[in-house]
């Protein structure tokens, strides 16, 4: 399959995606749960509060996996990703977020809770896509 053709399937689905499930590691197993997603590009933002068990558990082992997509596809493709996390601490990026995002859970970009965390993926699998791929499809982000 043509990556350029992944790669567009993948930009596709992220752009118009936004609650798709987050799983971290807590100790030695996984912990997941619903997330609003932001991208720019391939990476994804989300919101959090920093007193969550979500960030120690990201301190502890940055590495995530997100499933997003389905419900918001017409074809009930979704997105595997496997990245790592990084809690962002720039202006320009909380600024971005806080003009892109829903404005739920806080009040202001200015809350000393309110948190952005920045998903780089290392590898993206598209799935279920029989309309547009020969899915599942990955692209290998690491190289």
């Amino acid at each position: 399959m043509e990556q350029e053709k992944v790669i567009e399937e993948i930009e596709n689905i992220l752009n118009i995606s936004r609650v798709g499930v987050m799983s971290t590691i807590s100790g030695e197993r996984p912990n997941s749960r619903y997330m609003i997603f932001y991208n720019d590009g391939h990476t994804l933002y989300t919101k959090t509060a920093k007193d969550t068990l979500k960030v120690e558990e990201i301190e502890a082992n940055p590495h995530t996996h997100v499933l997003l997509g389905y419900e918001e596809t017409s074809n009930d493709s979704f997105l595997e990703i496997d990245g790592k996390v990084e809690i962002v601490e720039d202006q320009e990026t909380l600024d971005w977020l806080w003009q892109n995002q829903d404005k739920s859970y806080f009040d202001s970009k200015s809350d000393p809770d309110f948190t952005v965390l920045r998903i780089k993926p290392e590898s993206i699998k598209v799935m279920n896509d029989k309309e547009n791929l020969d899915s599942p499809e990955t692209v290998d982000f690491t190289k």
